[in-house]
C-alpha cells in the first residue's frame, strides 16, 4: 500500500492519476530544493510529472535540470507516496503517485529553465520545515535516517 500525505480525497471528485519523479540532492548537511514562485510560493524538492512515452529516469533528470540548472547522479530508489489534489496550472484534480529517488548534485549547468523557478540551498533540518509538502518532509526524514 501506498500511504497518502496531503488533502483526504473528496467524496465523488474524479481524479486522474499523474506518475511523477523527485530527487532529494544532498551534499554534506545540505540539499538542493526548487522554489517555485506559482500557484502557492513553496520550496519543493526538485522533480515532477512523468510524459507520456518517457522513462522515469529520463524524466528525473530533465525535470532536475529544468528547475534547479543542475545535472545530477542518481544513487537510489527510496520510495513513493501519494498526494490527491488540485493543479490549478493545469486545471485538472490529480492522484500523484510521488516516486522518490536519492542522488547527488552533479554539475551546475546554469539557472533553471522553468519559469518561475529558483534553486535553494538550504541545510536538509531546514528543509523538513520549510519543504511544502507533506510526502516531501515524510521521504526527506527517511532519508536522513539511512546511512547515505
Amino acid at each position: 500500500m501506498i500511504r497518502r500525505y496531503g488533502e483526504a480525497v473528496k467524496a465523488g471528485q474524479r481524479y486522474r492519476r499523474r506518475p511523477g519523479v523527485y530527487a532529494i540532492l544532498r551534499r554534506g548537511g545540505d540539499i538542493l530544493t526548487t522554489f517555485q514562485e506559482a500557484p502557492t510560493p513553496e520550496f519543493q524538492l526538485p522533480g515532477g510529472g512523468i510524459d507520456p512515452g518517457e522513462h522515469p529516469v529520463a524524466a528525473l533528470h530533465r525535470e532536475v535540470f529544468e528547475e534547479t540548472g543542475w545535472k545530477m547522479a542518481l544513487d537510489r530508489r527510496l520510495g513513493v507516496f501519494r498526494r490527491y489534489t488540485y493543479m490549478p496550472e493545469y486545471d485538472k484534480w490529480a492522484e500523484k503517485v510521488c516516486t522518490v529517488y536519492l542522488a547527488r548534485p552533479i554539475l551546475r549547468r546554469g539557472p533553471p529553465t522553468e519559469p518561475g523557478h529558483t534553486a535553494v540551498w538550504m541545510s536538509a533540518v531546514e528543509a523538513l520545515d520549510q519543504l511544502g509538502n507533506a510526502g516531501d518532509r515524510a521521504m526527506l526524514a527517511q532519508a536522513l535516517r539511512q546511512p547515505w
